[in-house]
Formats: C-alpha cells, sequence, structure tokens
C-alpha cells in the first residue's frame, strides 16, 4: 500500500518528455490515472486518455472530473518554442485554468512543473550572472523573456490558487530534464564550451527522478504554496564546481565552499518538503578545467 493507492490523479501534458515517465511512476503507486494531452501519444498507458486543451474549460472541467490530485505538466516549454504570446499566454492561461477549476472543485493538491527559468536569468538576452552560489528560493529575479516570464507567473497563480481555495500547490523547478543519453550529450558539450551553462549552475535531473519528485510531492506532508529548486546532487559539467565559478564567475559571491562537481544549488528545500534526493548520476569523469 502506498499514499496513492487509490487515488485518481489528472496528468495534464501527458504527451511531453517527462509525462509518459510520470504516468508510470503514479501507476505503479496505485493510482488511477487521466491524462490530458493536446496530441496522442501512442506508448501511453493509463486509465483514462484524454486529447484536449488545457485553456479550454471544457476539457479541463471533463478531465478533473472524479479526480483527487493534479499533476501539470502542460506547457510551450521553451521561449523559441513558439511564437512571444503563444509561448506566454498558453502557459499562463494553462496554469490559471487548471489550478483555478482544481481549487473551485475542492481538490486538496495539486504538483506543477515549473522551471529554472522561473528567476530569470537562463534565457536572459543580457550579459547577466547570478547574485551569488548557491542558488536558492531568494535569488534576485531578472527576467528578460516571455517563457521565463510565463514560469514566474506561474508561481504566483499557485501562490494565488492557495490563498483563494486551500489547495497546496507544490512546483517543481525542474532544471534541464532528459534521459542519460541526451544528458552524456549535453555533458560533451559542455566540455568544450563550459561557460553556457553558468546560469542553469550546470544543473541537469535525470527523467526517472522528475517522475519520481511529482509522486513524492504529491504524498508529502507540506501545506501552502512552494516553489523550489530541485536537481541531481552533481553537475552535468565534467569539471569541478569551484574551478568553473574560479573561471566564469569570479565576481560573483559563493555562500559556501562546493566539493568536487557538487551541483551550486540549494537543494535542502526539495529535501525537506518533499523528502526528494536524486537517484541517477551521470558516468562522467572529472577533469582539469
Amino acid at each position: 500500500m502506498t499514499p496513492l493507492n487509490g487515488a485518481r490523479v489528472l496528468v495534464t501534458g501527458a504527451s511531453g518528455r517527462i509525462g509518459p515517465v510520470a504516468v508510470a511512476h503514479l501507476r505503479a503507486a496505485g493510482a488511477a490515472v487521466t491524462t490530458l494531452s493536446i496530441g496522442e501519444h501512442p506508448g501511453l498507458e493509463a486509465e483514462r486518455v484524454l486529447v484536449g486543451d488545457t485553456r479550454s474549460q471544457e476539457d479541463v472541467a471533463n478531465a478533473l472530473e472524479g479526480a483527487d490530485f493534479v499533476v501539470h505538466l502542460a506547457a510551450l516549454a521553451h521561449r523559441d518554442i513558439a511564437p512571444p504570446f503563444d509561448v506566454y499566454s498558453t502557459n499562463v492561461v494553462s496554469t490559471f485554468n487548471v489550478l483555478a477549476q482544481a481549487g473551485a472543485a475542492g481538490i486538496a493538491r495539486a504538483v506543477v512543473a515549473g522551471s529554472i527559468n522561473a528567476y530569470g536569468l537562463p534565457m536572459n538576452r543580457h550579459e547577466v550572472v547570478p547574485a551569488y552560489f548557491p542558488l536558492d528560493t531568494d535569488i534576485p529575479v531578472d527576467i528578460a523573456d516571455w517563457y521565463s516570464l510565463s514560469k514566474h507567473h506561474g508561481e504566483g497563480t499557485a501562490r494565488m490558487a492557495w490563498r483563494q481555495w486551500g489547495i497546496d500547490v507544490v512546483t517543481l523547478r525542474f532544471p534541464h530534464v532528459h534521459d542519460e543519453h541526451a544528458l552524456l550529450a549535453q555533458s560533451k558539450q559542455l566540455e568544450q564550451d563550459p561557460k553556457a551553462g553558468l546560469r542553469e549552475a550546470w544543473s541537469f535531473l535525470h527523467t526517472e527522478d522528475a517522475a519520481r519528485s511529482i509522486v513524492l510531492a504529491l504524498t508529502a506532508g507540506s501545506t501552502g504554496a512552494h516553489a523550489f529548486f530541485l536537481a541531481a546532487n552533481t553537475t552535468v559539467a565534467p569539471y569541478r564546481t569551484e574551478d568553473l565559478l574560479d573561471k566564469f564567475a569570479p565576481g560573483v559571491p559563493r555562500l559556501r565552499r562546493f566539493v568536487g562537481r557538487e551541483v551550486p544549488i540549494d537543494l535542502t528545500p526539495a529535501r525537506e518538503l518533499i523528502g526528494f534526493e536524486a537517484h541517477r548520476d551521470l558516468p562522467i569523469p572529472t577533469l582539469d578545467l
């Protein structure tokens, strides 16, 4: 028996990168899953598979019927995936629509796929660097693109939904999430151009760990609306973190020192609020920079 045994969970955006893996984890935990996706996914297995739009009040209301929990993954997940208006409006309307209807229906808890981009720097067009390391939930925000703005506003929507309807919401600020093959390819790219990973703190998360974090966030005892970073404990770059910071962020304050390839992100909230610790690391050597 698990806390999700017999629970009915709606997963939006289930046809994306994280969705099918999350659905499999939820079903393995005993949940009955309804999925709502903008398009079909031939390998998706769930108790109820729906095709619809999370911006549609009717589609979301139908998908929420009988749900106990919500996992909201649906989004246009990059600044350049569509025109600016479409990226921003799709993301903010979808998050509002799903959380508002879930809250009004009396659903007790939701998990939302947030992004490291909520603090604004990874896609920022200006030559900016983080105010300090490790990145944490108090890091100053500097937003210069519509995708990051949409993820930042999504966290505000989560707080509003909690205050208005009492629905507990956990927003997971995911870094780059992918399978091992793709992450190893990214590591080789950063071996050649390590500066490219600076504003994301060279962070990553395996898709399986992302799915695990969703299950943990659904079953955690935390109340209220929380948004926090989570990542693997090590970086995707094959260099020591202190060496990377010495070279590419020499003037940026460090609130503590980093051991080996330790990721320069404060992962304390993920551990304390949902009990998350990444299990998947990458088999990459540590090189001299």
